[in-house]
C-alpha cells in the first residue's frame, strides 16, 4: 500500500557561488538541503511579521501620538 506525501516538493536554482555557501552551511550543521532551506523559510517568514508588527505599531503611533492611558 503506497503512502501519501505530506509535503509539497520545490525546484529552486541557485546561482553557483549562493549554492556553495547553502551546501557548506548544510554541511556545517550536519543538515539536509531541505532542513536548510525549511529553516531559512521560517526566519524570513518570522521577519516578514515582525516587520508588519512593526509598521502596525507605527501607523497606530501616528495615529495617537499621545499614547494610550489605562481609561483606553
Amino acid at each position: 500500500m503506497a503512502s501519501t506525501r505530506t509535503s509539497r516538493v520545490y525546484t529552486i536554482s541557485l546561482p553557483p557561488e549562493l549554492a556553495q555557501k547553502a551546501e557548506a552551511l548544510a554541511k556545517r550543521d550536519s543538515r539536509t538541503m531541505s532542513e536548510l532551506f525549511r529553516e531559512a523559510f521560517r526566519a524570513y517568514y518570522a521577519y516578514q511579521a515582525r516587520r508588519t508588527l512593526e509598521e502596525i505599531g507605527e501607523y497606530a503611533a501616528k495615529q495617537n501620538p499621545h499614547g494610550y492611558t489605562e481609561a483606553d
